[in-house]
C-alpha cells in the first residue's frame, strides 16, 4: 500500500513538471535548443 501511495505522488509531481515545461514552451519561455541565440534561458 505504501508503494502505491509513493508511486501516485511521484506520478503527480512528474505530471506537474511536464505540464509546467509544456506551458512555458507554449508561452515562448522555453529554450529553443539553439544556444547561440539564447537570451538567458538557462
Amino acid at each position: 500500500m505504501g508503494t502505491f501511495v509513493v508511486g501516485t505522488i511521484l506520478l503527480i509531481v512528474v505530471g506537474l513538471v511536464i505540464y509546467k515545461l509544456y506551458k512555458d514552451k507554449k508561452n515562448g519561455k522555453g529554450c529553443s535548443g539553439n544556444c547561440g541565440s539564447c537570451k538567458g534561458c538557462h
